[in-house]
This record gives C-alpha cells, sequence and structure tokens, in this order.
C-alpha cells in the first residue's frame, strides 16, 4: 500500500472506529461510566505524551539537522500558541466529562434555542479539530509507516474519550442518539480531509516536514496537559491517582515498546 493509501485508511479507520467505541461506552450505566472514563483519559494521556515525546519530536529533531534544531524548537513552541488561540476562539474544545462546564448553557430551562448550540458548536469544533488531526497523521506517515501508525493509535486513543463527552454534550442539547452518532461520524471524516490536505501540501514541501512534526507534537502534548490532566487532578484519592499514574506510565510504556520493536 503506497503512502496515501496509508493516510487514507488510517484516518478513516481512526475515525470510524473512534465513534463507534464511544458509542459502545454510552451504553454502560451512567455511574460505571463517570467512573471509568478517567481513567480512559489517564491512558490516552500517556498515549499522547509518549508519541509526541518519544516519536514525533525526536525524528523532527533528527530530520532538522543540527542546524534546524532552534527552528524545531520554534515550530513547538508556536503550534502550542496556535493550538492555545483555537481553543480560545471555541473552535477546539474538548469535553470528557457528561456534565461540561464549558458546553452546557447557563440557563437551562428546556427551551431548544438555549440547549441546541452546545451541539452546533461541539460538531464545528471537533471537525476542525479532526481536520488537523488528519494533517497531523498524513505527517507522520509521509516520514515512516510505523511512525505514521504510532501517531494514528494515539490520536485514536484520546478521541474515544473525547467523543464521549461530545455525545454526551449533543445528547444534553436536544439531540437523539441516531443524531448525535449521524453528526459525530460526519464530524469524523474531517480526518480524511485532514489528511488529504496534509498529503498534497507536505508532501510538495519535503523540507517542511520536521517543523510539520513540531506542531504536530505541540498538538498532542498541549491536548495531553492542557486538557486531559487538569481533568484528572479532579480525583484526589490515593487509589485513584495511583492507578491513574499507572496508566498513563502504560500508555507511555506503549509508546516506547512500539518505538523499540519498530524503529524508524
Amino acid at each position: 500500500m503506497n503512502t496515501l493509501g496509508w493516510i487514507i485508511g488510517f484516518t478513516l479507520f481512526g475515525g470510524v472506529a473512534g465513534v463507534l467505541l464511544a458509542s459502545l461506552f454510552l451504553l454502560v450505566p451512567s455511574m460505571a461510566r463517570t467512573r471509568a472514563l478517567p481513567f480512559l483519559v489517564a491512558f490516552a494521556t500517556g498515549a499522547l505524551l509518549g508519541a509526541a515525546l518519544l516519536g514525533l519530536l525526536p525524528e523532527a529533531i533528527e530530520l532538522a539537522g543540527p542546524s534546524g534544531y532552534g527552528s524545531v524548537g520554534l515550530s513547538l513552541l508556536g503550534g502550542i500558541a496556535l493550538f492555545f488561540v483555537l481553543e480560545k476562539l471555541v473552535l477546539w474544545r474538548h469535553c470528557h466529562e457528561d456534565h461540561c462546564e464549558t458546553h452546557a448553557p447557563e440557563h437551562d430551562h428546556g427551551k431548544p434555542d438555549h440547549t441546541r448550540a452546545p451541539g452546533v458548536m461541539i460538531v464545528v469544533g471537533e471537525t476542525m479539530h479532526n481536520v488537523l488531526d488528519g494533517v497531523l497523521i498524513a505527517a507522520a506517515f509521509l516520514i515512516d509507516i510505523n511512525l505514521g501508525i504510532m501517531t494514528g493509535f494515539a490520536v485514536l486513543a484520546h478521541e474515544v474519550p473525547s467523543e464521549v463527552g461530545n455525545f454526551a454534550v449533543m445528547l444534553h442539547s436536544g439531540m437523539s442518539r441516531a443524531q448525535a452518532f449521524g453528526w459525530n461520524l460526519f464530524s469524523a471524516m474531517g480526518a480524511v480531509l485532514g489528511g488529504l490536505l496534509g498529503y498534497l501540501t507536505l508532501s510538495a514541501l519535503r523540507p517542511a516536514l520536521p517543523y510539520a512534526l513540531g506542531v504536530s507534537a505541540a498538538s498532542l502534548l498541549y491536548v495531553a496537559v492542557a486538557d486531559l490532566i487538569p481533568g484528572l487532578h479532579r480525583r484526589v484519592g490515593g487509589k485513584d491517582s495511583v492507578l491513574q499514574v499507572l496508566l498513563i506510565g502504560l500508555g507511555v510504556g506503549l509508546v516506547a515498546l512500539v518505538e523499540h520493536l519498530h524503529p524508524h
């Protein structure tokens, strides 16, 4: 299979699989789901950190060479700033709880025009986010197939808890389960579009790939540090904290194992 085939196949698989797994997770009773979700997020945090720091960033530095180290650092810093601004503009917002303060309407009195807006905002924001994920995955595949697969699975690990939150917000906004599933699947297809755009632009600009990987690493780091980790701190019990640390370590360890077995 050629590189474009890998990109399309993996972005399509990741988008559909993320929505399907999230929809299955919603079948779990609410209390059990609320209990389990932070631990799923903890594993996703480790996978994102591992993919960024053990996969994407070292590859970017190696490709750039000694003269490009500073530029890779600037791309990483610029990427973090970019995603911060996007989140501020409400183009990218993730929820990992059934009751999300960001998206939940301030005054919910059962009026459709008050409750519908958060669901629409989720669709727009998640579509943009998935396009960026597709570009990220394309950049990794253009360097190495194994790096692309590892990056794709790291993104998928984050997408499942993110999609669970999206489903919850959409249902809270008045959508039916079928509508929420359809719109989530639609937004997930943004990854395929992003993958195509990434392949067409980055393959023509090979010298820019190290810096595209730097921005990709920034994306994973930003999601892990600014979005996922603060939610984990809401559970401060000793047992929960230990389990979260172990699951973060497991996520990092799996990425490290892939790197060891399939070096680039």
